[in-house]
């Protein structure tokens, strides 16, 4: 819904999803993952907290998911997030974007920010799962992976402008890498 510069899910869409029950099948969990898709650009690191939920569908894993406390877990955080209203501001393309990428060591967030009201406030979240291949990577290659996905997610917004981009991972500024 959108309303006064800003993005919000539909709340009746909301508590159906909010109101679920735990799946006990590779399709139920494989429906709410799809019934997650829109609402994850709400979710701050998405792909990371729901990786126990993406692993139920692996392929040549059961019909019947061998639900854990991992799962649980992700599962109440998903909707916990949810039922926190999650607001995102619609970008402003006059006003300067702020980028922040972090890595872990399973995933690659980002979000996009912008300033209103001297608080910088999310346009939008993107996440994904490393690759067997990428879990490989040092962290400061994870997390140069981090800043080129982020800019990749968002560069219909950044093309052609300067940004700031933020990282919280230390050896680029003790490298001079930044300031």
């Amino acid at each position: 819904m959108i309303s006064h510069g800003t993005l919000a899910p539909v709340q009746d869409k909301m508590s159906k999803l909010i109101n679920l029950t735990v799946p006990t099948t590779k399709k139920q969990v494989r429906s709410f993952m799809g019934m997650l898709n829109y609402y994850r650009a709400f979710i701050p690191d998405f792909a990371s907290i729901a990786a126990p939920l993406t692993n139920l569908l692996r392929k040549g894993s059961p019909e019947k998911v061998s639900w854990n406390q991992s799962c649980q877990q992700s599962f109440d955080t998903i909707k916990d997030l949810l039922s926190s209203d999650p607001i995102l501001i619609i970008p402003d393309i006059n006003e300067q974007f702020v980028v922040r990428s972090d890595a872990s060591d399973t995933g690659l967030g980002a979000v996009l920010l912008q300033e209103r009201n001297q608080h910088l406030m999310p346009c939008q979240y993107a996440s994904r799962r490393l690759s067997p291949r990428e879990c490989n990577y040092s962290a400061i290659e994870r997390e140069c992976l981090a800043i080129i996905f982020a800019v990749r997610q968002f560069s219909k917004f950044l093309a052609f402008r300067t940004f700031v981009l933020q990282t919280d991972h230390k050896p680029f500024f003790s490298q001079g890498w930044c300031s």
